[in-house]
């Protein structure tokens, strides 16, 4: 884990940005489309990583209080 993590930080933006030059030659302007799609994942993602973030904080919160 200590080694594969930052490894898939660096590896996976690289694979999207080779995946999407790869569909600009096989699908032309197309892949504005799949650049959207992969956008509107990544900002889901952050929404829920965003909630769940704050719900942990409200969590120790509550646990603190008696």
């Amino acid at each position: 884990m200590r080694i594969g993590k930052p490894i898939l930080l660096v590896t996976t933006p690289l694979g999207l940005a080779i995946g999407l030059i790869a569909g600009y030659h096989l699908a032309g302007g197309l892949v504005v489309l799949m650049a959207i799609m992969i956008a509107l994942f990544g900002v889901g993602i952050l929404a829920i990583v965003r909630v769940v973030r704050s719900e942990a904080i409200e969590g120790r919160k509550r646990a603190g209080d008696p």
